[in-house]
């Protein structure tokens, strides 16, 4: 901490009230700065699950427009909650349909391979925007299991058209998605753990390989 020491008249005193004053406001000045950082750190973790929201409906965009099934933006509730989900306006083949639904997992898969693979410790490092895409994509698979589990949601949810299409039951789809989102986390939180890797990516790798259950 540094400050100046200021005389005031001839007294000690004097020298003593400014030194105490000028920490002061050098402590003030260290809480702004953190409250700063902390928001700063706040918006950067935001903007990764925000990247990565867009990164997982992009992958159904993209296979909707390689099928020709011309994607629209639709309005969806679960409960009282409303949200959007992207719906295609044409029909498309059950392969196709098991592909769309995946592709937004998949893309998740991909991405937290590549975050866990290249930065296996990033539960130590600053690093607030590659946490905010890791978050987003695990807690949004460990949910859409969970709705799964419980068959509930709307008739657009992915689990369902992965089911449906794989001839699998959605509660074995919402353990398929659960398993590697579980296994991700404890790789963050322990650093690198080479089991739960390989476990997870080939839980991942069984997801692709049911587009062969489909006609």
């Amino acid at each position: 901490m540094i400050y100046r020491t200021i005389y005031l008249g001839n007294g000690f005193g004097g020298r003593i009230r400014v030194a105490l004053a000028g920490l002061g406001l050098a402590c003030l000045g260290q809480t702004a700065a953190s409250q700063t950082s902390a928001a700063g750190r706040a918006a950067r973790f935001l903007g990764g699950a925000a990247t990565a929201l867009v990164s997982h409906e992009l992958g159904h965009v993209v296979f909707d427009l390689a099928y020709g099934a011309h994607p629209h933006l639709k309005t969806v509730h679960l409960g009282r909650i409303p949200f959007f989900a992207v719906a295609q306006r044409d029909a498309v083949t059950p392969r196709q349909e098991f592909i769309i639904s995946s592709a937004g997992f998949w893309v998740g898969d991909v991405t937290t391979e590549w975050i866990l693979s290249a930065r296996p410790h990033l539960a130590r490092e600053h690093a607030p925007f590659l946490k905010g895409m890791l978050a987003f994509h695990t807690g949004l698979a460990a949910g859409y299991a969970m709705a799964a589990f419980a068959r509930q949601g709307p008739v657009e949810r992915d689990p369902r058209g992965i089911a449906d299409n794989a001839r699998w039951t959605e509660p074995e789809i919402g353990a398929l998605l659960l398993a590697p989102a579980a296994l991700d986390a404890y790789r963050y939180f322990r650093g690198g753990s080479t089991w739960a890797a390989w476990g997870s990516r080939a839980i991942k790798a069984w997801s692709i390989v049911l587009v062969e259950r489909t006609k």
